[in-house]
């Protein structure tokens, strides 16, 4: 998870955080663990996102890691090909703001197929598998 989304979400949250699992919050800023209802354990790690993703692969053992964030985490993680799957929630509102997900990628060749594409009135979901 990036920093900024677990900074927006910390108090609408509350105590009991959907995630029910380990989180790690690749950061900047050092602190200790913070232990949440439900399961949740937030980890805040310093050491850059490889080191988050190795962390999470570890704790979810067989299990599937999810990314969650904002785009200039989700690019560092496209820009070293460690997703292969993208779910993209695009919702009515204009920001007027932010970083465009799919700017600053380099010359990178990037093949996405749709998998499936979910309709509602408040967003639509994109799923996308690497090529």
């Amino acid at each position: 998870m990036g920093h900024h989304m677990y900074i927006t979400g910390e108090i609408p949250w509350g105590d009991d955080p959907p995630f029910h699992m380990p989180v790690y919050v690749v950061t900047h800023h050092e602190r200790e663990p913070l232990v949440k209802e439900g399961g949740t354990t937030f980890h805040f790690v310093t050491e850059g996102p490889e080191h988050a993703l190795a962390l999470a692969r570890k704790a979810a053992g067989d299990r599937d890691v999810s990314l969650a964030g904002g785009a200039d985490l989700v690019q560092q993680f496209i820009r070293a090909g460690w997703l292969d799957e993208l779910w993209l929630h695009v919702v009515p509102v204009l920001a007027c703001g932010g970083r465009r997900l799919f700017d600053g990628l380099g010359d990178q060749q990037l093949e996405w197929r749709k998998t499936q594409v979910l309709d509602s009135p408040e967003a639509t979901h994109i799923r996308l598998r690497t090529a």
